[in-house]
């Protein structure tokens, strides 16, 4: 596959993630690049598993992996729960990946829109401890995906934890953790649910270069009983555009990056 087609596919793909679907007109006028090498581009995209061509555009393929969550309401309140503010978070952050790059992905829902903004990226190896992410990236050959191993952190949770997951993130470096979190406070720092949970993200930040933190909005001023780490440890955060601006104007004081989705 030529540069210049990889370049279409890439843009493509950015607009799907933005919108869900889009028709070939509006991809020709956003590209500037004729119909019928728009259709070829969806044609391709859609044999990776990446799309699904409709009727005059195309459409994201909508991952089949949570059958037995399907009617399990708790999932999903989790899963509805800020959506439009999670996909826009996700592919800001993805944004914020480049190639060669190894990088960590918590388990969560921010970071699991985040994972799906990957899944047409090349050269990128994700190592997570969610079973779901895994899933999805596990039938894209251009991502290297690894699993932490370790023992589900609770009941009708995708996240992996325990001594297996620690021992795994000691042995290996990465370029950028990718932190989800329940609570994130200018004092009390990044916090969840769970204490296990919590150990797995510790790891993940201490083998990281850089350490970014996805969260919408509704997370800010929020503590959880699981202490993560304090906000001195974290590089970037990724959040929507309700953010207040005081916060935005504390955190950028103390030398973070923000970025407003």
């Amino acid at each position: 596959m030529s540069k210049k087609i990889d370049v279409r596919a890439d843009r493509i793909m950015r607009a799907l993630l933005r919108a869900g679907d889009i028709s070939v007109q509006e991809l020709v006028e956003q590209i500037g690049t004729s119909a019928p090498s728009i259709r070829r581009d969806l044609a391709r995209l859609e044999k990776r598993g990446l799309v699904l061509r409709t009727h005059g555009g195309a459409t994201l393929v909508e991952p089949l992996l949570y059958e037995p969550f399907r009617h399990d309401t708790s999932f999903q309140a989790r899963e509805l729960r800020f959506a439009d503010e999670k996909r826009r978070i996700g592919l800001a952050a993805s944004e914020l990946i480049v190639e060669k790059e190894t990088i960590g992905l918590m388990a969560g829902t921010t970071t699991t829109q985040l994972g799906r903004s990957l899944r047409h990226r090349r050269g990128i190896s994700v190592i997570t401890n969610a079973l779901n992410i895994g899933m999805e990236l596990c039938n894209q050959p251009a991502i290297k995906t690894t699993l932490t191993g370790g023992t589900l952190a609770w009941a009708w949770t995708f996240a992996l934890a325990g001594q297996p997951a620690l021992n795994m993130l000691k042995d290996v470096y990465l370029d950028k953790a990718f932190i989800s979190a329940t609570g994130f406070d200018l004092e009390r720092g990044v916090t969840t649910l769970e204490s296990d949970e919590a150990t797995v993200s510790q790891m993940m930040i201490k083998q990281a270069r850089e350490v970014i933190v996805v969260a919408d909005s509704s997370k800010i001023g929020q503590v959880s009983p699981a202490l993560i780490c304090p906000i001195s440890a974290v590089n970037v955060l990724v959040t929507d555009t309700t953010l207040p601006e005081e916060t935005y104007a504390a955190l950028t004081e103390r030398g973070i990056k923000v970025i407003r989705a």
